[in-house]
């Protein structure tokens, strides 16, 4: 690979950064943890810089041009997700045109694309993603929520756990079972599913930031009319694993800490004028290495996909890198400030606006969500090393 841009994707890419100078106020977003809740005035600005997005074609970037999408390459569609994610950007990643836009472009009909692609392209429509149960969430394919067909609808059971942003969905993606006597990824159908819809209830989860970031969702015969189900009936499986391929840099993880971490330099050359310790001065250049190694791993994957190829255990690894990375920055943080890395934002003696803490308390729920470290780990040792499974 080329450890450099084209000049295409250098024009693009400082292209991003004009647009976020003039466009994202920085005191508003780069402190945030992306495991925190919005205020008012931060779910409005989010939302009219979505549009925003959506009028450059940004939102529906690495689309087909025949779904009116940017039809970029992987490695171009990173180079976009990295500039947006180092600056907190709000809506950039949004789950819908990243997992129910491919799954409607592969497997939807003519009907269901109409219906539903036009609010993804211009960022109207907000999607979750009904996948993880309390028992499923490594091993989704254990998933126990039913969906029974009647007639024309299915009468869906069961509940779904972490589910990122549910309280503001109008959609969401699902993953049920409709043959519960088939082989565990088989039996499964895809559907899309109305957060309105009678018998759905959505609780937040409070996470340790006092933020209902996650949520679980309860289903109590919930009815599903047959055409919201994408692709053929016990074929979902395969309708989810293809779409979870559209995105595996994984570039995201490793820059969205990388402007804590700058600014925990500027505070110590503030504040110690070049007198830090060693240790505190190799800890923080070893972090800065990592930053540099985790981007590379990332365009790695992305162009690995750019040029046809799967990047099974390679989206393992820079997966496994970038969620620790993300803890390691919260453990680095609390080292460098002391005791009052543990302050809160808003305190009044609290240090760099109480980034580190959010990011203390945020990261090791990175080394789970998505897929945890271990299991990553074991692909990384069988598909990647070649060893027997234990």
């Amino acid at each position: 690979m080329l450890f450099r841009d084209s000049p295409e994707q250098a024009a693009f890419r400082a292209e991003i950064r004009d647009f976020l100078d003039a466009e994202l106020p920085a005191e508003m977003w780069n402190m945030r943890s992306d495991r925190e809740e919005m205020d008012e005035e931060e779910a409005a600005f989010a939302k009219q810089f979505r549009a925003q997005l959506a009028d450059r074609g940004w939102l529906t970037l690495g689309w087909p041009k025949e779904y009116g999408g940017g039809g970029a390459d992987f490695v171009t569609q990173t180079v976009y997700m990295e500039e947006m994610s180092s600056r907190g950007a709000p809506g950039a990643y949004d789950q819908g045109v990243w997992l129910a836009g491919p799954a409607l472009m592969n497997e939807g009909t003519k009907e269901q694309q109409d219906r539903w692609l036009p609010g993804l392209r211009d960022g109207t429509s907000r999607f979750c993603q009904l996948f993880s149960e309390p028992g499923a969430g490594s091993d989704l394919a254990s998933l126990q929520s039913s969906a029974i067909r009647d007639g024309d609808e299915y009468v869906l059971n069961g509940q779904k756990i972490w589910t990122s942003w549910a309280t503001g969905a109008k959609w969401g993606i699902l993953l049920a079972r409709t043959d519960p006597d088939a082989p565990k990824h088989r039996g499964i159908s895809y559907f899309i599913l109305d957060i309105e819809s009678p018998g759905v209830s959505v609780r937040p989860l409070v996470n340790m930031m006092d933020a209902a970031h996650f949520n679980e969702v309860f289903f109590d015969d919930v009815r599903i009319p047959i055409d919201n189900r994408i692709g053929e009936e016990n074929r979902g499986w395969y309708v989810a694993a293809a779409t979870l391929d559209q995105e595996r840099s994984s570039i995201n993880r490793i820059v969205m800490t990388r402007s804590t971490l700058e600014a925990l330099i500027d505070y110590v050359r503030d504040r110690d004028g070049g007198s830090t310790s060693h240790h505190i001065r190799h800890e923080l250049a070893s972090r800065a290495i990592d930053f540099e190694l985790g981007r590379w791993l990332c365009y790695r994957v992305a162009q690995m996909q750019s040029e046809g190829e799967n990047p099974n255990y390679e989206a393992s690894i820079s997966k496994v890198f970038g969620t620790e990375l993300q803890r390691q920055m919260g453990q680095t943080g609390m080292r460098v400030l002391g005791m009052e890395g543990q302050l809160e934002p808003g305190s009044p003696y609290v240090p760099l606006q109480g980034r580190v803490e959010r990011w203390a308390l945020a990261g090791p729920s990175y080394t789970v969500a998505g897929g945890t470290s271990e299991v990553n780990r074991n692909i990384i040792a069988t598909r990647g090393l070649g060893l027997p499974r234990s």
